[in-house]
């Protein structure tokens, strides 16, 4: 059952992931595999955005965490938005992966520290 919706685009040598709906053990790992295969080798960075995800679990948590782990084998480079409002703030803070990859505000936030205008 699909309970997550992934949106890729790309701006300037970045790709932005948008993921919509809940992250659980039900969908993490098909979600991570999707994630991994939008980034191409030429990409620089990858912009996750959490914004419109209204529940993620411990396997959502794990997967970000393999996520950031991926991305940085391949030297490039993770920026969450994980805006203070969204339904998975806390969880996030509290499993420490605000801190571990770098969460901000707004997609425009994340590609201002990107340096990609």
């Amino acid at each position: 059952m699909k309970i997550a919706d992934l949106e890729v685009s790309r701006r300037n040598g970045v790709i932005i992931a948008r993921v919509v709906g809940e992250v659980d053990m039900s969908n993490a790992d098909d979600l991570r595999a999707a994630l991994a295969a939008a980034i191409p080798n030429d990409a620089v960075a990858m912009v996750l955005d959490l914004t419109g995800v209204e529940y993620l679990d411990s396997a959502g948590i794990r997967m970000m965490y393999q996520l950031t782990e991926d991305v940085q084998a391949r030297r490039q480079r993770l920026q969450a938005v994980i805006p203070s409002e969204s339904m998975v703030t806390d969880v996030l803070r509290l499993a420490g992966v605000t801190e571990y990859i770098g969460a901000v505000e707004t997609v425009d936030e994340a590609l201002a520290l990107l340096e990609v205008r």
